[in-house]
């Protein structure tokens, strides 16, 4: 590998690892938002239900969804963490050829 090449590696990897960065920050803050916005209209709504049951389901299916939710994203972060130079590299690959077009 000649010295031009290894920049242009270092370079590619430093880009894949900024798009990767701005992903897992991008996707924790959606997660953390998601949070908030379920626990607040669970605890907004909560004094006006009367009924236990429903109460017992509402807070059932609220975590059920606050659950599966975080667990795909983490599971979507773990992959693209064990793939992000595939699917980095390729979306910079397309990036690249887009901006060259448009010159």
């Amino acid at each position: 590998m000649t010295s031009t090449e290894a920049r242009v590696d270092a370079a590619l990897q430093e880009r894949i690892d900024r798009m990767h960065t701005r992903d897992r920050t991008g996707l924790i803050a959606f997660v953390i938002v998601l949070w908030c916005t379920m626990l607040f209209a669970l605890f907004t709504i909560w004094p006006f239900i009367s009924e236990p049951a429903i109460r017992a389901i509402l807070a059932t299916f609220c975590g059920l969804v606050l659950i599966f939710n975080t667990t795909a994203i983490v599971a979507m972060l773990r992959h693209y963490h064990e793939d992000k130079h595939f699917i980095y590299g390729l979306d910079l690959k397309h990036l690249d050829e887009m901006r060259a077009r448009r010159r």
